[in-house]
């Protein structure tokens, strides 16, 4: 399944919906640009890679609409998922020598 499509469920948004996409795409562009900003390595930002994904799924989820309740306790699980990867060398780019 794509990333698309499991943000989207993850989002409780109805299979074969297609109005949002434009939306959900943008906010995993932007998870994926957060996790770059912050010190993971590009290289690593694989979607099968489930911490990867989680961290990009809980950004969706604290990002996607207005009116959303859990809102900020899903930013601060995002916030601490990203200090997790930044903080592990397997999730930073090779030191040069």
């Amino acid at each position: 399944m794509a990333l698309l499509d499991d943000v989207k469920l993850a989002l409780r948004i109805s299979p074969g919906t297609t109005a949002y996409d434009g939306e959900v795409q943008d906010l995993i562009e932007a998870a994926k640009a957060d996790l770059r900003l912050s010190g993971v390595d590009p290289a690593k930002l694989d979607e099968l890679d489930p911490l990867i994904k989680r961290a990009i799924v809980t950004y969706c989820k604290a990002n996607f609409g207005w009116d959303n309740p859990d809102a900020d306790r899903l930013q601060r699980a995002y916030d601490l998922l990203k200090a997790h990867l930044t903080l592990s060398q397997d999730y930073l780019p090779p030191k040069e020598a």
